[in-house]
C-alpha cells in the first residue's frame, strides 16, 4: 500500500514537472515579438530646424537731435508716411531765441571786424610812408585777423542755431509704416547724450525677413538660396515660404550655447506676418525623390542571439562567403588607409570607419523564422528614414525594426510586474 502511494506521488511530481517545463519553454519561445516594416520607395528630405523672429527688411528708428517739449504729433501707430513728411514738432521757442542770440553775436563780431579792418588799413598806409613802426603794423594785423576769425565763428554759430531750429521739426527719413510710437504730446525730449527714439518706421511690410538662430552643429549645412518653410503661432495651419539670404559670421553666445544668425527673405503680400512674431523654421538642406528607404531604427536594431540563424545550407554558406569576402576587402581597404596615417586599426575602429561610410546591416526573417543580416550602404537620412544606396533589398520587402520584450517569467504568473513590455523600434507588431 505504501509503495503504491509513493509511486502515485512520484507520478504526480513528474507530471507537474513535464507540464511546467512545456509551458515554460513554450512561453519563452513566445517571449519576443518582432516589429516589422516594409522597405518603401519615397522622398527623403534632410532639414535643419530652428526658431527665429519675424522683422521688416528695413526698419528706421526716428529720434531727435535737440531737446525740448514735444508740441505736436502728426502720425500715430500704423500710419503710412512718405519720405520728408513731418511726423512731430518740438516746441521751437528756446531754439528761436538761440538763433536771435547767435545773430546778435554775429552782428557784434562783424562790427569789431570792420573796425579792425579800417585800423589795419590806416596802419598799412602809415607804414608805407614811414610814419609808423613795424611793431604797430604787426599789432594792427593781428587784431584784424583775430576779429576776422571771431566773425567766422559767429557765422558758424548762427548756422548751428538755425540747423537746431530745423531739427525741431521731425520728418520721416523713408517711406513706410509707423510700427512704434514712444512719446506723447507734452513730453520732454532730452537729447544731451544720445538721440531718444520717438518713432520706429518699417520701410515695406510686404517684404519681411526672419532672423533664425541656428545651432553651431547645423550651421555648416546651411547655405544661401536654400528653400525654407516656417510657421507662426498666429497661423498654425499655414506654411510660409522663403529663401536663405545671408548666413552671418558673427556668433551669438548664450549660456555657453553658440548660435549663428541666418537671414531668410520672406514675401508678405497679404500682410499676415507682423514684426516680432516667433517663427519655427525648417531649412531644406537636401532632398532626394523616389529613393529606396528604410526606417532608421532598423539600422540600429540588434536581435537576441537565440533568434539569429545558425544553421546554414550550401546556398547560404556560399552567399555568406561572398559577404565575408566583401567585408574582408572593405576591411583591408580601410586598414590600408589607416596604415597610411600611421599604423593599423583594430576591429572596433574598422566597424566605426565602415559605419561612417554608410556600411551597415538590416535584419530579415527567413522561412524558418530566424533572422538573417543583409549588408547595405546608406545615403542621406532625415532621422526617421534612411536612404538605401546599395544592398539586396527590394521595395515591399519586410525587415525587422525592433522587438517587444514580454515578461521574462512564466506567462501563467498573474503578477502585474510580469505584464510589463519593453517596446523596441517603430512599426506594427507581428507575432511569430
Amino acid at each position: 500500500m505504501k509503495k503504491k502511494v509513493l509511486i502515485s506521488f512520484a507520478s504526480i511530481i513528474i507530471l507537474f514537472s513535464v507540464t511546467g517545463y512545456y509551458f515554460y519553454f513554450r512561453t519563452t519561445a513566445e517571449e519576443v515579438q518582432f516589429r516589422i516594416e516594409k522597405v518603401a520607395r519615397g522622398d527623403v528630405l534632410v532639414v535643419v530646424t530652428a526658431t527665429g523672429t519675424v522683422s521688416a527688411v528695413r526698419t528706421v528708428q526716428v529720434g531727435s537731435q535737440v531737446s525740448g517739449t514735444l508740441q505736436k504729433l502728426y502720425v500715430d501707430f500704423n500710419d503710412k508716411v512718405k519720405q520728408g513728411q513731418i511726423v512731430a514738432q518740438i516746441d521751437p521757442t528756446f531754439l528761436e531765441a538761440s538763433v536771435r542770440d547767435a545773430e546778435a553775436s554775429l552782428q557784434r563780431a562783424t562790427a569789431q571786424y570792420n573796425e579792425a579792418k579800417r585800423s589795419f588799413g590806416r596802419m598799412k598806409t602809415l607804414l608805407e610812408k614811414n610814419l609808423a613802426s613795424q611793431a604797430d603794423y604787426d599789432v594792427a594785423l593781428a587784431q584784424y585777423e583775430s576779429n576776422d576769425a571771431a566773425k567766422k565763428q559767429s557765422v558758424a554759430q548762427v548756422e548751428r542755431a538755425r540747423i537746431n531750429l530745423r531739427y525741431a521739426t521731425i520728418k520721416s527719413p523713408i517711406d513706410g509704416v509707423v510700427i512704434s510710437r514712444a512719446v506723447d504730446v507734452g513730453q520732454t525730449v532730452a537729447a544731451s547724450l544720445s538721440a531718444p527714439t520717438l518713432f520706429t518706421i518699417a520701410n515695406d511690410l510686404t517684404k519681411m525677413q526672419v532672423q533664425a538662430n541656428v545651432d553651431e552643429a547645423d550651421i555648416g549645412k546651411v547655405q544661401e538660396e536654400q528653400e525654407v518653410t516656417f510657421t507662426v503661432d498666429s497661423y498654425p495651419e499655414q506654411t510660409f515660404r522663403g529663401k536663405v539670404q545671408q548666413v552671418r559670421l558673427s556668433p551669438v553666445v548664450s549660456q555657453n550655447v553658440v548660435n549663428y544668425v541666418v537671414i531668410i527673405d520672406v514675401p508678405n503680400p497679404d500682410l499676415k506676418l507682423m514684426p516680432g512674431m516667433t517663427a519655427t523654421v525648417t531649412i531644406q538642406v537636401t532632398k532626394k525623390e523616389g529613393v529606396l528607404k528604410v526606417p532608421t531604427v532598423a539600422l540600429r536594431f540588434n536581435p537576441p542571439e537565440e533568434y539569429i540563424e545558425q544553421q546554414k545550407d550550401s546556398s547560404q554558406v556560399k552567399e555568406d562567403s561572398i559577404r565575408a569576402e566583401r567585408r574582408k576587402q572593405w576591411s583591408e581597404r580601410i586598414q590600408s588607409e589607416g596604415g597610411s596615417n600611421g599604423g593599423g586599426m583594430d576591429q572596433q575602429s574598422i566597424q566605426r570607419r565602415m559605419a561612417s561610410r554608410g556600411i551597415t546591416r538590416v535584419w530579415i526573417m527567413n522561412e524558418r523564422k530566424k533572422l538573417v543580416p543583409l549588408m547595405v550602404r546608406t545615403g542621406i537620412s532625415d532621422g526617421t528614414f534612411t536612404e538605401i544606396v546599395r544592398g539586396k533589398l527590394d521595395e515591399g520587402q519586410e525587415i525587422i525594426v525592433g522587438t517587444i520584450a514580454l515578461k521574462t517569467q512564466n506567462s501563467q504568473s498573474s503578477s502585474p510586474l510580469n505584464q510589463q513590455r519593453q517596446q523596441g523600434g517603430g512599426g506594427m507588431p507581428r507575432r511569430f
